[in-house]
Formats: C-alpha cells, sequence, structure tokens
C-alpha cells in the first residue's frame, strides 16, 4: 500500500487547539485537517448540562463513570462521528466501547428498524415470527463447520453466561479456564472468568471451578519476540522463532497450561477454556502464533470445549477474517458475540453444534428478549451492510495503513512502548521506561487523552494500568479519518514531549 501523507502538526496554528471550531458549522481555513461531515445534528432539547450533570449524581448509580474531567453530553450520531449537545463534532475512534461496527445511525440499520417497529415489536419466542428465523440462518452462514445452531440473547455476558452453562452441562466436567488480563463480563456468573482485579467485587463464590492461567503476552509476558504476533506490528523483543520449531513463545506459554492441567484440575478434566480472540479490555493484547490451537487441542483432549469469545473481534474487525478465530486457525466448539452484532443495539448470541445444543433441553431455558423481532431485523441490516460496504476489506485496508503510521509515531516517541492489532483493533501501550516496560502512570496517559478530545478525537482506554490507548473505531472510518487522528495525536504526542523536556530542564538547573 502507497504510503499517504500526514498533515504536518506544526502547520495547524493555535486555532487548530481550539475544540469551539471544531464542529459542524464553522470550519476556518486552519480547521482543513478535520474531514468534511455534511450531516447537521438536530437542535438538542434536551435538560442543560448542569441539570443532567445534577441528575446524573442523584438518580444513577456511582458505578457509571463518566470519560473526562468534562463529560462529554453526546447528542447525536453520523457514521463516524459524533455531536455534542452544542454540535461540535467529534471524530469517534473508540465505536461506543467496540460497539458500533458500521457507523452511529447508519440508514440502512435505522430504515429496517423503523419497519419493523411499524410492523411488530414483540412476541416472545413462545410464537413463531420471521426475522429470529431469517437472522438464525444469516448468522449460522457466516460461521464455519458445525457451527449452526443459535441463541440470542441481549449481552455479551449474557452470551458467556450461557456459554459456561451449556459447556458445563454437555461435558459434566466443572472447572473452567480463562487467561488473566481477561475480560469476559460483570454478571455474578462471568465476573469469576474475568481477571481483572478492577472489575471484581468481593462475593463468595464467584470463581468456583475457575482458574485463571499466564497470559501469553507476547509483549510484556516472560517470553515473546519480534515474530510472534499475526499482526502487521511487532514487540521490539529479540525471537527465537525459527522455521522448524515454530514460535518458540508460545510452545514456553503452552508448557505453563500443561501445567495447570497436571496440578490443578480434578483428573485433569476441564469443562471449558474461554479465550478472546485479541484482548479487547485488557489492552488490545494479541496471543502468540499456535498457541491457541495447541491450547483447543488440549482443551477437548481433556473432556472440555474451546470457547471463543467474538464480543469485540468479530464481524470483519480484523480485517483479514470475518472472525477473530480464523487468524488462530481453529474451529471453536462455542461461540459467543455481541457489540458490533448490532451496531449499538441490546443483541448478542451464543453459536454451536447440535450435539452441544441439546444439553439445553434438560430443563426449561428461556430469554424473553432474545432475538425479538426489533433485533433481528438490525442484526440482518448490520450484515447486509457489512457486506455491500465491503467494511470487513476496509478494516484490512485502513487497519493497516492506521498500524504502520502508529508504527512509524512509535519511533519518534519513545513514550510509545508498543503498537499492536489486526484491522481496525488497535492497541498503543504507553510507558515510561521503554527497556523496563514500566507503564505511564494514569495521570500522564490522561493527559495525553484528554488533549485527544480537545482537538476533536475520541479514543478509548484499557490495560490492567490503564496506559493502553484503545483504537476500535466504526469499520467505516476513512484514509482521511485516520490521517486526521494521526495528526491529532502526534500533535499532542509533540507538546507532551516539549512539556517533559522542559521539566527535565527546570529540575536540571534546580
Amino acid at each position: 500500500m502507497a504510503p499517504r501523507k500526514i498533515l504536518d502538526p506544526s502547520k495547524l496554528g493555535q486555532a487548530f487547539r481550539t475544540l469551539s471550531t471544531l464542529n459542524s458549522t464553522a470550519k476556518p481555513a486552519t480547521q482543513n485537517a478535520m474531514p468534511e461531515c455534511s450531516f447537521l445534528p438536530p437542535a438538542y432539547k434536551g435538560p442543560d448540562y448542569d441539570k443532567i450533570t445534577d441528575i446524573r449524581k442523584k438518580n444513577l448509580t456511582p458505578n457509571i463513570v463518566s470519560y473526562y474531567k468534562k463529560p462529554l453530553l453526546i447528542h447525536s450520531g453520523h457514521m463516524q462521528w459524533l455531536f455534542d449537545h452544542d454540535g461540535k463534532r467529534y471524530l469517534d475512534m473508540f465505536g461506543g466501547i467496540v460497539t458500533v461496527s458500521v457507523g452511529h445511525c447508519h440508514p440502512k440499520v435505522n430504515k429496517a428498524l423503523e419497519e419493523q417497529v411499524k410492523t411488530l415489536w414483540h412476541t416472545t419466542n413462545i410464537y413463531m415470527h420471521p426475522k429470529i428465523h431469517e437472522y438464525a440462518q444469516r448468522l449460522t452462514d457466516k460461521l464455519p463447520g458445525d457451527l449452526k445452531q443459535v441463541y440470542f440473547v441481549n449481552s455479551g455476558s449474557e452470551a458467556n453466561d450461557l456459554a459456561m452453562l451449556m459447556a458445563r452441562l454437555h461435558t459434566g466436567n466443572y472447572e473452567i479456564l480463562t487467561f488473566k488480563n481477561c475480560y469476559h463480563g460483570m454478571s455474578p456468573y462471568t465476573m469469576g472468568l474475568t481477571a481483572h482485579s478492577t472489575w471484581r467485587f468481593p462475593l463468595p463464590g464467584v470463581s468456583n471451578g475457575i482458574h485463571h492461567v499466564m497470559n501469553p503476552d507476547p509483549y510484556l509476558g516472560i517470553w515473546g519476540g519480534s515474530a510472534c504476533r499475526d499482526s502487521p506490528c511487532q514487540t521490539d523483543r529479540k525471537c527465537e522463532c525459527n522455521s522448524e520449531s515454530g514460535c518458540s513463545a508460545a510452545s514456553e506459554y503452552y508448557k505453563q497450561l500443561e501445567q495447570v492441567f497436571k496440578f490443578s484440575l480434578p483428573r485433569g478434566k476441564v469443562a471449558a477454556m474461554f479465550a478472546e480472540s485479541i484482548q479487547g479490555v485488557g489492552g488490545t493484547v494479541q496471543f502468540p502464533k499456535s498457541y491457541i490451537k495447541k491450547a483447543a487441542e488440549l482443551v477437548r483432549a481433556n473432556g472440555g470445549v474451546f470457547i471463543a469469545d467474538e464480543v469485540q473481534s468479530g464481524f470483519g474487525r480484523t480485517g483479514e477474517h470475518f472472525w477473530g478465530f480464523e487468524g488462530h486457525g481453529i474451529v471453536p466448539d462455542i461461540v459467543t458475540m455481541a457489540k458490533g452484532i448490532g451496531n449499538g443495539f441490546p443483541l448478542a448470541a451464543v453459536v454451536t453444534t447440535p450435539k452441544i445444543a441439546e444439553c439445553l433441553g434438560q430443563a426449561l431455558h428461556f430469554n424473553t428478549y432474545g432475538g425479538n423481532p426489533l433485533a433481528s431485523s438490525v442484526g440482518l441490516a448490520v450484515l447486509d451492510v457489512i457486506k455491500e460496504e465491503k467494511l470487513q476489506q476496509n478494516s484490512l485496508e485502513v487497519g493497516t495503513y492506521f498500524l504502520k503510521a502508529l508504527e512509524d509515531l512509535k519511533q519518534k516517541y519513545d513514550i510509545i512502548g508498543d503498537v499492536r492489532g489486526k484491522g481496525l483493533m488497535i492497541g498503543i501501550e504507553f510507558v515510561s521506561d521503554r527497556v523496563t516496560k514500566t507503564p505511564l502512570s494514569v495521570p500522564h496517559v490522561l493527559e495525553i487523552w484528554e488533549s485527544c478530545k480537545d482537538l476533536g478525537v475520541l479514543f478509548g482506554r484499557g490495560g490492567i494500568s490503564g496506559n493502553v490507548m484503545r483504537i476500535k473505531p466504526p469499520m467505516c472510518v476513512s484514509f482521511e479519518d485516520v490521517d486526521f487522528a494521526l495528526t491529532i495525536l502526534e500533535t499532542v504526542l509533540s507538546d507532551y514531549h516539549i512539556k517533559k523536556q522542559r521539566s527535565w530542564n527546570r529540575n536540571i538547573r534546580k
């Protein structure tokens, strides 16, 4: 792919630093870096900002935490753009936490929902309605092998919750394996799967039968090198891999997994192993090549099923494949999916084989809203848009370009310790020391993150230390959008570097 010219942040001027000019109606000549958008948001008619803030404090539970020092009051969305209550425009590079897959308020998805609203809202599955059947066939047609039966739910937590139940019922085993640094949900059941202390409450029984195994992280883990990841970007570590023995890091991490089977599992038996194809909340962590395939084989050899969590990595986001697990060369026994499946509409699913699905016949099991006519209509439209607008291909091309450009930024700014990902699932790990990989402290990360927002670009954050910038935009983003995001990021990093240098100089003079 031919290199594209990135705008020079030094030419943007002080006016470029004022967010008030980055809106849908006013754009001075110095603001040409922000791509054009012909959409005009409707006028905001809700409660004023202070009233909203007061309601949030008094009437919403305190665990609902807002991004940014002064939280945004988002009023309208269009494709890759978000607009606040004042009409200011932002480039959304986080997609509602990797949830908006084809674009905010995509016209075709909106139309499908509107038409269904006029026809039938809800019946539950005690009656048949056409949309759930049309969608079930279309969705399972996208999956390989015998993954042909689907159960619809409303969220990723519900999907993983059900997958746990199915795995234990089907196998007759109880123990479940997940990786340290993983995120699989926050229901009381799935909280045990999640291995992030920040997402866990001190409740008894949450982790019963669940084992968190060593995370095979080529950047921060014990083993890893410069050829271990399935990514355009690799770590700076020396690599021990060779064509004959394959990935050395994968082999070493696999030995650690074998130790869990040997010492921690009753008779070595297991019900299931869960794995995100690329860890999302954990900071876009990728596993060494061939590790997941070996792990799945080990799990099955010991009576278990392998469960692929595609909540964030599915539906074409990784570019090369429609499903993230395809990049690992496996066909899972169970696949869970949510977020991008409905472009923000409450929709999720568990897909498995007919043989495994039989276990749910042991008792009644019911989800009131799962597969309702509205959600099924939205799901069908999302599949149509991904195909018609070639968004998987766009994820590959635009995402690869983005990753390569971020790798160039890494060479210029030593606070970037690692750039990783595939397609439009990207992470940037900020460090205070590249050699020790010490995470950049949260106040400094927040300074960078807030400054990007002030200049019109919304990124996410993640990682156990909160030092990873998560980039997972709607898959409709363009090269021009990426150029703008890169310009903003380089402007902010340049300013940060200058401030740090001045601080050092002052300390030396003292």
